[in-house]
């Protein structure tokens, strides 16, 4: 059962923005961590961002600080993150996962995430 569905994939232009949201029918996004994670085609999947539930706090990939913003709503059940400045090296897949025992600190590894999405796709070309 898929409890995480991840939208707003697309293709952008260099320099361009999109903005992603993942969303939860149940209580997945409201406990522990969520966080956003991307793979290329042939390459590994890496942290893109994460953020805790608990106090707000997030972190980030060295290669997206500054453009990227991860944010969350409570209410709305729902996790975005915001992509400004797009490179080409941004182009890959994107998933939203989560895990109620987890905290986001320090380097993030996706296998501590228990709730994953489809993904969605993000492609920066012109």
């Amino acid at each position: 059962q898929v409890q995480l569905v991840e939208s707003g994939g697309g293709l952008v232009q260099p320099g361009g923005s999109l903005k992603l949201s993942c969303t939860s029918s149940t209580g997945t996004l409201d406990y522990g961590a969520a966080g956003w994670f991307r793979q290329a085609p042939g390459k590994e999947r890496e942290e893109v961002s994460c953020i805790n539930s608990s106090d707000g706090s997030t972190t980030y990939a060295d290669s997206v600080k500054g453009r990227f913003t991860i944010a969350r709503d409570g209410a709305k059940k729902t996790v975005y993150l915001q992509m400004n400045s797009l490179k080409p090296e941004d182009t890959g897949t994107y998933y939203c996962a989560a895990d109620p025992m987890y905290y986001c600190e320090g380097d993030i590894n996706h296998a501590d995430f228990g709730s994953w999405g489809r993904g969605t796709q993000v492609t920066v070309s012109s």
